[in-house]
């Protein structure tokens, strides 16, 4: 076993030490044979478990730690670092003591393994590390003495260490990072082990050299032994073992600036539009924390979009999240297209879309339709978008970080510029789900339905950085879906808490071809509220709902019994309901180049006086077909003499 060889080097071993002709007076031997004695009593214990590598370093580690604690205390080193001299080293033999335990250790233990050939590279990393000598940490200019040790029994070559080379632990950010390899790859999961104890922090980025192309790695949980388990930003198909790793001593970092408009980049800040480098000088980490409350604005504000519908029965807050439930066809794309278009319109701010974990081919999609519309100028620098996509192809670390990287965006334009930013999330969900599937490859024990633990924790990171401050504001548009219809999922519940307003987009309204098809009974917001949006809009946008909400319920009685069936007050509510329902519709901006109709912002004021007026009777005579696909009631009036005047052509 180890414990005996120890023992003996320990009592037959010779320290000759050198320095300036000044011998080192000898050892008391009361003080040698208390620390002999310690190190027997450690090394018997030891040994009866030293059946394994792991063991014999414990045991080895053991003896060392027993050998330092006759050091002197630290405020004795620190009074020698102030005035070390060549004639007072010899009031400290108890330094050189434990080095020379340290060299015998080794000694025996490089001897015994090489014979085996199981040499230890973990204790051979232990050696000349973080140990007692590297406390004396002495002035530069003073001359630096030199340490000779001599091991009789392994007949071992002297060593000799200047004190300042001996490599102590640093938690210093320097350029050059701790430098790793590449232990294990399973996936989206990799193992990177390092020759240090300098490891890199938790939600670090490393970067994988000599690979075929850029491929960064997240730190996400430190595992022992110089060893952190990583979370890949790409594909690692072709990595293998041996990779040479750097830390980047920062978490993920992406441009932001005006040079990100017009563009698509991907999670870690690569332009993917085959348009050249990004043209920014500003980095910042995806990672940060949330705005201090004293920067935050309390004051509730509404935002407005433009859009009659939205802003009458379920207005945005400024500042606020907002869901938005469609299926497929129903108008989601020009919907938001219409947003970026009207807030850059109206606030002069700038839109951040985030695809996350979609379909590649309607990212795709996206980018032509908004270069078509004009919302993205390839020929100038007027764009007032930015593109960030993570689609469903990229692995899980890819989606479940890509929001965090729009969302930093978003972040400067309203931190650095003061602007209104609109941030869209496409899909919610799948940010939710990728950070499951994170969990998962990490060995994390799921929750409910399976998904992470941390649910609640990263939905609210992410959702709390998006708010109003006193420079400006994050109006964030979430498109949500909901498995199975379930609104119990944990995935859509979690989201649920977050939202201030909910708009929702029905097939049924579209299938009318009234657009934008948002359902005016389901659409909701905690902003429609007297004390927020005044008496006057509450009150118009409730009458609304109450006149739309009786029309729904006489469509039963229509479809059987027909109009004559009906009394005179349910067919005057009828009447007035389709008129709103159709006056709801609007040209948008976005669509002009396949409608043909010029599209029109409507202020919030006109909104509320236009519906007003229809719900007391006063657009009575005017036929249904003028409300439709028109901004104001000046449009009305204008729409419906021409079609009067169509109508009259048409007979003569």
């Amino acid at each position: 076993m180890l414990g005996a060889p120890i023992c003996l080097a320990f009592a037959r071993f010779r320290l000759v030490r050198s320095y300036a002709s000044h011998p080192v007076p000898p050892l008391r031997s009361s003080s040698m044979h208390g620390v002999s004695r310690s190190l027997r009593q450690v090394s018997r214990r030891a040994a009866k478990q030293a059946s394994t590598k792991p063991a014999l370093l414990q045991c080895a580690r053991t003896l060392v730690t027993k050998a330092a604690a006759a050091q002197p205390t630290i405020a004795a080193v620190q009074s020698a670092k102030a005035g070390a001299s060549s004639g007072e080293w010899h009031a400290y033999p108890s330094l050189a003591l434990a080095r020379s335990i340290q060299t015998a250790v080794c000694a025996v233990l490089d001897s015994r393994w090489a014979r085996n050939g199981v040499l230890c590279s973990a204790w051979q990393r232990r050696r000349g590390s973080d140990l007692p000598l590297a406390r004396l940490r002495l002035p530069p200019t003073h001359p630096r003495p030199r340490l000779r040790y001599t091991n009789r029994i392994a007949n071992h070559t002297p060593i000799v260490l200047p004190i300042h080379s001996i490599p102590a632990r640093s938690y210093a950010t320097n350029q050059q990072g701790s430098v790793g390899r590449i232990k294990t790859v399973i996936g989206a999961v990799v193992d990177v082990q390092f020759d240090s104890d300098d490891l890199p922090p938790i939600l670090n980025a490393l970067e994988v050299q000599g690979f075929e192309h850029r491929l960064v790695l997240e730190v996400a949980m430190h595992l022992g032994e110089n060893t952190v388990r990583t979370i890949a930003m790409d594909g690692t198909e072709g990595l293998v073992r041996g990779h040479k790793v750097v830390d980047t001593r920062n978490p993920i970092m992406i441009p932001v600036g005006p040079g990100c408009l017009g563009r698509i980049i991907n999670v870690i800040g690569e332009p993917i539009d085959e348009r050249g480098p990004i043209k920014a000088t500003t980095y910042r980490p995806i990672h940060a924390e949330p705005p201090a409350f004293v920067d935050q604005s309390t004051a509730p504000e509404v935002l407005e979009t433009g859009i009659k519908v939205v802003d009458l029965l379920a207005p945005y807050a400024r500042g606020g999240k907002i869901g938005l439930f469609g299926g497929a066809g129903v108008g989601k794309t020009v919907l938001i297209q219409e947003l970026i278009n009207n807030v850059a319109k109206a606030h002069g701010g700038f839109s951040v879309f985030t695809g996350v974990g979609e379909r590649t081919r309607e990212g795709n999609d996206l980018y032509k339709e908004m270069i078509e519309t004009g919302v993205i100028q390839l020929n100038n620098d007027k764009s007032k978008t930015a593109l960030v996509f993570g689609q469903m192809n990229e692995p899980p670390g890819a989606r479940a970080r890509v929001a965090l990287t729009g969302l930093t965006i978003a972040e400067y334009f309203r931190d650095d510029d003061g602007q209104d930013v609109l941030l869209f999330i496409d899909n919610i969900f799948r940010f939710t789900q990728a950070g499951s599937e994170v969990s998962a490859l990490l060995g994390r024990i799921p929750s409910a339905v399976g998904y992470q633990p941390t649910l609640s924790t990263d939905m609210g990171g992410m959702q709390e950085r998006i708010t109003t401050t006193k420079k400006g504001s994050i109006t964030c548009v979430q498109a949500v879906y909901v498995p199975a219809d379930d609104l119990t999922d944990p995935a859509p519940a979690t989201t649920f808490a977050h939202l201030d307003a909910t708009t929702t987009l029905s097939r049924g309204i579209a299938e009318l071809g009234i657009y934008p098809a948002v359902d005016p009974l389901d659409s909701k917001s905690r902003m429609l509220d007297p004390r927020i949006v005044g008496q006057e809009h509450y009150d118009v946008a409730t009458a609304t709902q109450r006149i739309l909400q009786a029309y729904k319920g006489l469509q039963d009685i229509i479809a059987i019994l027909g109009m004559d069936e009906l009394s005179e007050e349910d067919k005057m509510t009828v009447e007035r309901a389709r008129k709103i329902q159709r006056f709801m519709s609007q040209p948008f901006a976005v669509a002009e180049v396949f409608t043909g109709i010029k599209g029109e912002l409507v202020p919030l004021k006109e909104t509320i006086k236009s519906f007003k007026s229809i719900l007391a009777g006063e657009m009575d005579h005017f036929p249904e077909n003028a409300f439709y696909m028109v901004g104001n009631l000046d449009d009305v009036k204008a729409k419906a003499e021409r079609l009067a005047k169509e109508l009259a052509d048409s007979e003569n």
